[in-house]
């Protein structure tokens, strides 16, 4: 059972922590992890137990900075090298467990607000950057100097974002340059007037003036790496950018330059299929991918009741990071939809490597309210919090009388005529109660399904269609009366 719902215990203790010899110099550390910096930060606040969280591929540094840091500052160190579901995440579980008054996250980060409060500082990390070729790509890519741009990069190349407005602003009249946009302080007033957030940056615009109106060059990624779709940050930048508006990456070695217009319609290609598949679906995994991120809890509520009123099944599941085999156990579920930060949710899928796509938030709310998308919205939404009550971008289901739920609709992938959803609200006290089963099984008494007896399914299977509960029996299939070849222990009817 733990190879199906979890990953072995052995894999956490085989598998190898960064890259041997590939460790960053001594007198390089206080640049690259920014220890003076980190060193101010613990002494403020006069920590005596401090969490530092590194990626899988920064734990080779990790001995070295813990130790620089606990000669420097006299406070304990506690090294987090394993996260439940995403590096890019603050494990704020993690650092409470060790009893840490706060924590250091070192690496790529996703900058979602924590779901508790706990001091954090970030080290993105400072990747070198030749701004002389990237001036040189700016201007062989923007020839017009009043055309509105926007300068983006990585998490790692932020810090030369500035130095490089500063070269191109003699030149350029219309250049805007954003920074991460890092959770505030525990306690701290958010400053007014509070400049735009979006994708994890901050947008200082001027009054009057529309993100949607700039094209974007990025500062980011390598010519080494072999897929560059399977950059969480940079998919999320295209698909969340206005269509139609330019926007060019540029490797921060070399200079070069690429047009991601085709890459970005296909990854808006990719989401417009994944939306059908959600629409054609009757049941729904909801894969819970985060506990540390704010508003995690109203997101899942509110999904649940999204696919309620699309008159879809819905599940919730606990499996820690999503793998082909944990979700090869769910036969029955049609699409799994990813709760996690928004990397996580466009985190790599290789193709074909699980059976039922993963979809994002967005793409659920996309196929079950009728009311979306509001106008002027941009095509994808990166976070789960724009759709919760309270985002500008929330759009409330239309009540059960309006008339854009009869609207008629056609699946663009079977061709068959969907039929309109049915409101159906569970006032049913127990819909989340456990009952026992004469064959020693556990089965969700619920609105998705209920349980009866093996003979009686058995004999009524040809008058309806059945559905196998996923759940696994607690002794072997061979032991379980009555479990003939070929047929599994437990059936629940549709409703």
């Amino acid at each position: 059972m733990e190879s199906m719902f979890s990953s072995p215990a052995e894999a956490a203790l085989q598998r190898e922590a960064g890259v041997p010899g590939l460790f960053t110099p001594l007198p390089d550390l206080d640049r690259v992890y920014e220890l003076e910096r980190v060193a101010g930060f613990i002494r403020d606040l006069g920590c005596e137990r401090v969490a530092l969280q590194f990626p899988d591929q920064l734990l080779g540094d990790a001995v070295a900075v813990a130790a620089r840091l606990e000669e420097t500052t006299g406070s304990k160190m506690f090294i987090l090298g394993d996260t439940a579901y995403g590096s890019c995440c603050m494990d704020v579980l993690g650092a409470e467990q060790a009893g840490a008054q706060a924590l250091i996250h070192f690496g790529p980060a996703c900058l979602s607000p924590p779901a508790r409060p706990l001091p954090v500082a970030f080290v993105l990390g400072q990747r070198s950057v030749a701004l002389e070729l990237c001036v040189k790509a700016f201007e062989a890519q923007n020839p017009d100097p009043k055309a509105p741009v926007v300068l983006l990069s990585e998490p790692a190349c932020a810090h030369a974002l500035e130095a490089l407005a500063t070269l191109l602003r003699p030149q350029y009249l219309d250049l805007l340059v954003s920074s991460p946009a890092f959770p505030l302080p525990v306690g701290s007033l958010s400053p007014e007037p509070k400049p735009l957030e979006r994708f994890g940056r901050y947008f200082p615009l001027a009054p009057g003036r529309r993100l949607e109106e700039y094209g974007a060059f990025y500062v980011g990624g390598s010519e080494a790496s072999p897929d560059p779709d399977l950059d969480p940050d940079l998919s999320r930048l295209l698909l969340g950018w206005a269509p139609g508006r330019p926007f060019f990456s540029c490797c921060p070695d070399t200079g070069k330059t690429q047009d991601e217009g085709a890459r970005a319609g296909r990854l808006r290609a990719r989401r417009r299929y994944l939306v059908e598949r959600a629409r054609d679906a009757r049941v729904v995994g909801l894969l819970a991918g985060t506990l540390g991120v704010a508003q995690h809890r109203e997101a899942l509520a509110h999904l649940r009741n999204l696919t309620e009123a699309a008159g879809k099944r819905s599940y919730v599941l606990a499996l820690g990071r999503p793998t082909p085999a944990k979700l090869a156990n769910f036969p029955e579920v049609d699409v799994f939809v990813l709760l996690a930060c928004p990397l996580g949710a466009l985190a790599p899928q290789l193709s074909g490597s699980f059976f039922r796509p993963i979809l994002a938030p967005c793409e659920l709310e996309a196929a079950c309210n009728p009311a979306w998308p509001p106008p002027g919205l941009a095509p994808h939404l990166t976070h789960y919090a724009d759709l919760l009550p309270g985002s500008p971008f929330h759009v409330p289901l239309p009540p059960p009388e309006s008339e854009l739920w009869e609207t008629p609709d056609v699946s663009l992938i079977t061709g068959a005529l969907r039929p309109p959803p049915a409101w159906k609200s569970s006032n049913d006290s127990g819909s989340l109660a456990l009952t026992p089963r004469p064959q020693l099984e556990l089965a969700e008494s619920s609105p998705a399904g209920k349980c009866t007896s093996l003979h009686s399914q058995l004999n009524s299977f040809s008058r309806c269609s059945a559905l196998r509960l996923s759940s696994l029996p607690l002794q072997p299939r061979s032991l379980v009366p009555g479990a003939g070849k070929g047929w599994s222990p437990a059936w629940v009817r549709r409703q």
